[in-house]
């Protein structure tokens, strides 16, 4: 028995040395090499200080900010750690609400949504991502036309007009990746530091 054994308890360590110790070792180092500031979470500064990261949408409340997609995250509650509290774009709460179609909350939720945003903007559709969550519950981008349904109340807010706001909202749409993968689509967190810069001048 130790015959068989032996062998098959080498192999496990072997293994387990390259596939979890070196392989991930390598890779890290490799990524780090290559895309340095990819490989440190895509980071973004402002003026030396850390602002958030490209990677992970941030709840922007302020009427003066474009505003991101919903979130489900969650945390757990300071009051009873048995429970859960809404923790929007908590990263170390990565998931979606897992409400299906036929779910009441979620549809009253989506409804309260799309009123409030129909509220602000008129007579305009509300783009879908702008009151439906994403699967990690951390996407930090929206359309292009989300962040167009946005304009005229950062307009009023900040006293800008409207046809720049929407020619700094095109100069943030990222297109698809190699012309045919994905969407376009603007970075929440970009298009709100290019505002910021924008409302400064």
């Amino acid at each position: 028995m130790l015959r068989h054994l032996r062998p098959a308890l080498v192999l496990l360590v072997v293994l387990t040395a390259v596939t979890g110790l070196a392989y991930p070792l390598a890779m890290t180092g490799i990524a780090g090499a290559i895309f340095p500031a990819k490989a440190a979470g895509s980071l973004v500064e402002r003026d030396g200080k850390l602002v958030g990261s490209s990677l992970i949408g941030q709840s922007f409340t302020s009427a003066r900010y474009f505003q991101g997609r919903p979130s489900a995250t969650s945390a757990a509650d300071p009051a009873d750690a048995a429970k859960t509290v809404p923790s929007p774009y908590n990263a170390a709460g990565s998931a979606g609400s897992n409400l299906g179609p036929t779910s009441a909350a979620l549809a009253e939720r989506v409804k309260a949504d799309v009123e409030r945003w129909r509220a602000e903007n008129p007579g305009q559709a509300v783009p879908v991502d702008l009151v439906t969550t994403s699967g990690s519950g951390l996407d930090p981008d929206l359309s292009p036309e989300a962040a167009l349904f946005q304009v005229p109340r950062i307009a009023r807010t900040r006293g800008l007009p409207e046809d720049r706001l929407r020619d700094l909202v095109g100069r943030q749409v990222q297109g698809r990746l190699l012309g045919i993968l994905g969407e376009p689509r603007v970075n929440v967190l970009a298009l709100n530091l290019a505002l910021d810069d924008l409302a400064a001048k």
